[in-house]
This record gives structure tokens, C-alpha cells and sequence, in this order.
């Protein structure tokens, strides 16, 4: 087992979805169908052993973790808190893990930040993996993994240079309302979530969010966002394009 980080100041890593989270010997409980000649599962665990095996040997640390199970266990997601030397003070990198056992979506790892006094999670296009439960991922998924893992140091530099870019840029009203109707357009945000939005930016559930900046724009979408993780990654990814733009951070100076 990696080391495991002692935790101060550290907000828990919160689902915001419908699974429940479950303890990590109830994840290792569960059983893996037996393969086919062309689906080749593998236990939720292993996910999890295969990326903290990755993180260890690359020196990072890890924080909080949760893990969850749903569709009788046939499905798993789970959120690990990752650290290293030099750590931001509001903020930690976080990976995203996922599995399935009924041929739902593929193995997957995504990388992103979870914002300490408001759990508030987002993610990034930076650092992605998913590969099919085809023959041979057992034999592969520790270089996929490493691969991945491999990329955090990189994105560890991006992902301050992001968002302080994202505090320093002062919001005007105008640009904040565009800004939220461009996420309307791009599939970031429903219709629906427009007022949501517009009052979370306008009177922010944390003061941290006071100030009229990017950074609180982008929280108060992600504050609104909470109750959808599975879909969390593909529209934050979009925010990050967006914002990442609007603030003058092209796509090249982050890749």
C-alpha cells in the first residue's frame, strides 16, 4: 500500500451522486464475471491497486479516497485525493476511477481538482485514460495507468497556472452572463441551470466566492454541477476550454 497522506485542512472528497459510498473491503468483495473470448473484466480492486501501485512509484501520495458501487455492484466509481511535494493550499490534484462488470462503459481514469472549502470538483482533458474490457487488459492496464499517472507532474504545473489565471481575471456582469450562456451552447449546462447558476455566482454559498472573478464564476457552475458525477468530467472539460480562453490561456500553453 502507498502512504497514505495525513490529512489537515482537507475537506472529504464528496460523491455528489446517487451511488452511496461503500468502504473499500465491501469494493474488494465483489465478484468478477468470468471472461469471454472477447471481454476480459477485472475486479474493481485491481483499478484501484494498479493506480495507487502507479502512484507510488512515482512518489505521490494519497489522501482521501471513497469509493462507491451501484447496479448490484456491477459498477464502480471511485475518487482518490492525490499529493505531492509541492501542494497548493485551497486545492488537491483528485483522480476519477470507474469499472464496470455489465458491459456499461470502459475502464476509465480522468484527472481533475477538488476545491477544499466547497468539495466542489472539476476535471481535465490533460490526463484521460479508457480502454474496452478487451483481451490482454490485465496484462496492460499497469502500463496504461503509469502512463497516465505519469502526466500528473505535468499537470500539476498547468492546473495552478489555470486556476490562478482564472482568480486574477476580474468578471465583469456582461462577460459572466455570456460566459454562462456559451456553457448553455457548448452542452456544459442545461436551460435549466442558467438561474442556478446566475444566483450561486450572484450570492456564492461560500465567501471564498465573493469576489467578481473568474475563479467564482467557474465555482458557481461547478457548485451547480455537484449532483451529476458520471457526467461531471465531459462538462467541466468544457468549462476548462472555455474559461481557459476567455482568460487567455490558449489551448497550446496548456498541452
Amino acid at each position: 500500500m502507498p502512504a497514505i497522506q495525513e490529512q489537515k485542512r482537507r475537506c472529504n472528497l464528496v460523491l455528489h451522486c446517487g451511488a452511496s459510498a461503500v468502504p473499500r473491503v465491501e469494493v474488494a468483495r465483489v465478484t468478477t464475471p468470468r471472461p469471454t473470448e472477447t471481454w476480459q473484466p477485472i475486479p474493481h480492486v485491481t483499478l484501484i491497486e494498479t493506480v495507487e501501485d502507479a502512484l507510488r512509484s512515482t512518489g505521490l501520495k494519497i489522501g482521501n479516497q471513497v469509493h462507491s458501487l451501484s447496479a448490484d455492484g456491477n459498477r464502480y466509481f471511485g475518487l482518490t485525493e492525490v499529493h505531492g511535494p509541492h501542494d497548493p493550499g485551497d486545492y488537491a490534484l483528485v483522480l476519477g476511477l470507474r469499472n464496470s462488470h455489465d458491459k456499461t462503459f470502459p475502464v476509465g481514469l480522468v484527472a481533475g481538482a477538488s476545491v477544499f472549502v466547497c468539495d466542489n470538483l472539476s476535471f481535465s482533458g490533460e490526463v484521460r485514460l479508457t480502454r474496452k474490457h478487451t483481451i490482454h487488459l490485465q496484462r496492460d492496464l499497469p502500463h496504461l495507468v503509469a502512463g497516465g499517472v505519469g502526466k500528473l507532474m505535468q499537470l500539476w504545473m498547468h492546473q495552478g497556472q489555470r486556476i490562478e489565471s482564472y482568480k486574477n481575471y476580474r468578471m465583469r456582469d456582461k462577460s459572466a452572463h455570456d460566459l454562462v450562456i456559451r456553457a448553455v451552447d457548448l452542452g456544459a449546462v442545461s436551460n435549466r441551470m442558467i438561474p442556478i447558476v446566475l444566483k450561486e455566482y450572484r450570492e456564492p454559498s461560500h465567501p471564498a466566492f465573493r469576489e467578481r472573478t473568474a475563479w467564482s464564476l467557474f465555482n458557481a457552475f461547478t457548485e451547480t454541477l455537484k449532483g451529476n458525477l458520471p457526467d461531471l468530467p465531459r462538462r467541466t472539460e468544457v468549462l476548462h476550454g472555455l474559461f481557459d480562453f476567455h482568460v487567455g490561456l490558449p489551448a497550446a500553453q496548456l498541452n
